[in-house]
């Protein structure tokens, strides 16, 4: 793993991340995540009806001998399993949300943006810590640039960090997460199903 030429690569991608919404409306919204298993990854994606987050279809894959997790990086890691999953699916969400950074990311291409440049779709990163940028009234700030949002879920619960994948713009960003939050789950919506789809093979294998 050649972290320096990675580093290009990112910075050559990052300009052709546009933060514009490419969609007139939304029916259908995906999620994605990757988790652990032993020596493996196992990645997640599920497709849900919008607004009602009926699920339409679940996909999983299962990636041996992945790459190291280096920060910042994630994307070489994770990536090859969601893809390989996402392939599987028999139609494509109008948005795909992303367990992982969007453009709040030290080159501002985080997971959520490689795949949204991979896959050609809308999509927004989720995370529950930020690493990077500086939270003002809510906006996670960078150079004098919002990147991200601070986005409160539930009472008691610390808040989520969503940002802009690719074809997404911040503006929807701010208008869509919340209305994908169903009480009492923290996360999204499409993002919970998939997180517990995941673990309860990953629980299998601890």
């Amino acid at each position: 793993m050649d972290l320096f030429e990675l580093k290009k690569e990112q910075a050559k991608l990052s300009y052709r991340i546009k933060l514009e919404d490419s969609f007139d409306e939304i029916k259908t919204i995906g999620a994605a995540e990757c988790q652990v298993m032993g020596d493996k990854l196992l990645a997640t994606v599920v497709v849900c009806e919008f607004p009602s987050f009926k699920v339409k279809e679940t996909k999983q894959y299962q990636l041996g001998n992945p790459l190291p997790y280096r920060p910042g990086f994630a994307a070489y890691r994770e990536m090859p399993a969601i893809i390989e999953a996402f392939n599987q699916l028999d139609e494509e969400p109008d948005l795909l949300l992303v367990k992982g950074p969007g453009i709040l990311h030290p080159r501002r291409i985080g997971i959520a943006s490689h795949l949204g440049l991979a896959l050609n779709i809308p999509t927004i990163g989720v995370e529950d810590k930020i690493t990077f940028g500086t939270l003002e009234d809510g906006k996670i700030v960078v150079e004098g640039e919002i990147l991200g949002l601070e986005i409160k879920t539930k009472e008691f619960s610390n808040p989520l960090f969503a940002s802009p994948g690719h074809n997404v713009s911040l503006e929807t960003v701010s208008k869509i997460i919340p209305k994908t939050i169903v009480h009492p789950h923290k996360l999204p919506e499409p993002l919970h199903i998939a997180h517990q789809l995941g673990r309860k093979i990953t629980r299998k294998k601890e």
